[in-house]
């Protein structure tokens, strides 16, 4: 029998973008167990229900993550203007998905260039960053910023996007796409990628749902789930497929991101030309007195948001539950069996996000 040791594995490590620590049992080179220790970041930001009202609180789950901060403050909004019984204008609606969208296209490249990071290929790296760079550039003349963008309010958006813009981010896209199939195909068909994430990391069908996986990381396993199929926003008007693959392996979550870009780009196209005109908020009155549960799906997978009222301007509760955290079990799975030079690649290929998980 090989000698078993524990190696421990993070919290600073090149690959984590965030701190995560996992203790490795190892026998000679292969995982036998790993086991997660969180909560090196935890800032206590639900807990400030108590101290800022609920307008307010919508800038503070912006900050729970830097990469999906659009979305949680939408998710947040959405489940107050719920409970409130708040009809959001419909441009609103379809702004909040322009964004959305763009949200995602931010966070896949960002992805692909740490996973392309990961495995040493430092000019595909450069490359991905370099197109998502135009997508940051897209929302910060659309809202301001390039982190933080505060534009959601309850009832509605803050900022419109006039027509001339909205054409000009679709032609900025529809430059982008050559660019994007020309680094995408180096993921999908480059022999040295592929022989890093072929076969790597398989979380079978039955092992994802047991799991409680999320997003790409289901969706990898041939589970034909999205919130966004459930019609929130501007989704009911939009004509997409969900995007699957039946290899259950790291590649396959690979192809599922990069598909997730192009449909993206294609979403977006289709909010621009059906947008209809009209206010893109309606005033609130009152306070909120209720619970809703809302779900949406962000770029890593599906998101709850709970938010629990009283009648006051103080909420009782606000409870978000996020993919990465949903995603850490069959992460954990994946690496029962793996070799030690593939653990940083199985962590990347959930998409930690490690801020949003412990807020």
């Amino acid at each position: 029998m090989a000698k078993r040791s524990v190696v421990p594995f993070g919290p600073q490590h090149p690959v984590l973008p965030e701190p995560i620590h996992l203790d490795l049992v190892m026998e000679d080179e292969t995982v036998i167990e790993a086991v997660p220790s969180i909560g090196y970041v935890h800032r206590g930001l639900e807990s400030l229900v108590k101290k800022k009202d609920f307008n307010e609180m919508v800038y503070v789950t912006e900050r729970i993550c830097g990469i999906c901060s659009f979305m949680h403050g939408m998710g947040y909004c959405s489940a107050v203007e719920k409970i409130m019984n708040v009809e959001v204008p419909r441009r609103a609606d379809y702004l909040r998905t322009i964004w959305s969208e763009m949200s995602r296209l931010h966070s896949h490249l960002l992805w692909l260039g740490l996973l392309a990071d990961a495995f040493g290929f430092e000019a595909l790296f450069m490359q991905s960053w370099r197109l998502r760079e135009k997508i940051l550039d897209m929302f910060e003349i659309s809202t301001g910023g390039r982190v933080i963008f505060s534009v959601n309010k309850i009832g509605g958006v803050l900022k419109d996007m006039p027509e001339d813009m909205l054409k000009s981010f679709v032609s900025i896209l529809n430059d982008m796409e050559k660019e994007l199939s020309e680094t995408t195909t180096v993921f999908l068909n480059e022999y040295t990628v592929r022989s890093r994430l072929e076969g790597v990391g398989i979380i079978t069908k039955e092992d994802a749902i047991r799991r409680g996986a999320v997003g790409p990381m289901m969706r990898a396993s041939g589970i034909e789930v999205d919130m966004r199929k459930t019609g929130y926003a501007a989704y009911s008007d939009i004509d997409f497929e969900v995007i699957t693959s039946d290899k259950c392996d790291s590649l396959a979550r690979c192809q599922v991101r990069i598909g997730e870009i192009f449909q993206s780009i294609g979403i977006i196209r289709q909010a621009v030309e059906k947008i209809p005109e009209g206010e893109i908020s309606v005033p609130v009155k009152g306070n909120p007195d209720g619970e809703y549960f809302m779900r949406l799906e962000q770029p890593r997978g599906e998101a709850f948001y709970y938010v629990r009222a009283n009648g006051t301007k103080f909420l009782d509760r606000m409870r978000v539950r996020t993919p990465t955290f949903a995603n850490i079990p069959a992460m954990l799975q994946t690496l029962q069996g793996a070799q030690f030079a593939d653990v940083p690649l199985l962590i990347l290929t959930i998409d930690p996000c490690i801020s949003c998980t412990e807020r």
